[in-house]
């Protein structure tokens, strides 16, 4: 009987011990479930602030520009167009900053409620974490200081067209570790940014369109040349182009001769979002002109500089300018004796 009651006496204790151990273990839970609730809510709330600004920085950047979409803000100045482009790439930074800060901090939380003991030990995570950063995690360190320092100095924007030399086409994603450049031809390039020496960018400031009209050699140039800068001026003074063309059309001249033609070069700059339509409007001006004019346009071909000689004319045409005659350089003359001794007297007296 004795050994009855103490059997039973034992199998309710086990119970007791079983419901509390549960009991205790599902209060965990819970507690790391509302953990991971507020790191859920706290990420949603940064990042609707984070598209908040962003929609607000880029609505009054439309609304200074007095345009209604983005595709219509390419043609307002290009310090708005900047912005709008900057703003978008932080906000994307920002977001992936939150997303990973949270997930990281949520993940800690739960840890120091499901294993508080866990924590004690993280002396020796961080010694296994800096010994996986030295080894191998190298590359993702590598990626995500360049990302950093991309975009914190402004290289590339969601939207700029750039040369990343492994890829080339329009900017549509930039994170801390990746770039997502879109090609000409619809193919999509992830690029890390770790990988990317150099850029070029094709959108920031402005670009120049240069133009070799291949002409008769029998013309005369300097009316010529008149006529194209004329005809160019007419462009840059039209109110549907004035918008995408920047400052006055340049003629660097007579660039080549070879055989029965010779070769005269136009240049004028433009937004780089409008370069290909200002260059395709350009030469159809051109040809009409050069037509009426009688003069037979054998070819009008867009000219890319590079090296040596697009580094040196990058700052455009310098021709000599006309100046007033300059004074006669003073020489020494020895005196004559008459002015040699009425100077002595001077001196004496």
């Amino acid at each position: 009987m004795m050994n009855t009651d103490t059997k039973d006496l034992a199998d309710l204790t086990f119970w007791q011990t079983l419901l509390e151990n549960l009991g205790a273990f599902g209060l965990k839970l819970l507690w790391a479930a509302v953990a991971v609730a507020v790191c859920v809510l706290i990420a949603w709330v940064l990042r609707f602030v984070i598209r908040r600004v962003v929609k607000r920085i880029v609505e009054g950047a439309k609304s200074k520009a007095k345009v209604d979409d983005t595709r219509a803000l390419e043609r307002s100045p290009l310090a708005a167009v900047r912005v709008v482009q900057r703003t978008r790439t932080l906000g994307s930074i920002l977001t992936n900053v939150v997303n990973i800060t949270m997930v990281i901090v949520a993940l800690v939380l739960v840890a120091s409620i499901l294993a508080p003991n866990v924590l004690a030990s993280l002396s020796l995570l961080t010694a296994a974490l800096g010994a996986g950063l030295g080894f191998g995690a190298q590359n993702i360190v590598k990626d995500v200081l360049n990302g950093i320092f991309i975009v914190a100095e402004d290289q590339v924007g969601i939207g700029d067209v750039v040369d990343l030399g492994l890829a080339t086409g329009v900017v549509e994603f930039v994170s801390i570790r990746i770039t997502h450049v879109r090609d000409v031809n619809g193919v999509l390039w992830y690029v890390r940014n770790g990988e990317i020496t150099r850029i070029g960018n094709m959108t920031q400031g402005w670009s120049r369109v240069v133009l070799d009209l291949t002409l008769p050699k029998d013309i005369v140039i300097e009316d010529v040349e008149h006529l194209l800068t004329d005809t160019a001026l007419a462009l840059a003074h039209d109110p549907r182009w004035r918008s995408r063309v920047i400052g006055e059309p340049e003629v660097w001249g007579l660039e080549s001769l070879e055989g029965d033609t010779l070769v005269i070069r136009l240049v004028i700059k433009a937004k780089p979002t409008a370069k290909d339509d200002v260059a395709r409007e350009l030469r159809e001006r051109l040809r009409a002109v050069l037509l009426n004019e009688g003069i037979d346009v054998t070819g009008i071909a867009r000219a890319v500089l590079e090296g040596a000689e697009g580094a040196l004319r990058v700052r455009g045409a310098n021709p000599p300018t006309l100046t007033s005659e300059l004074p006669e350089r003073p020489t020494w003359r020895p005196r004559s004796g008459a002015a040699q001794r009425q100077s002595e007297e001077e001196s004496g007296s």
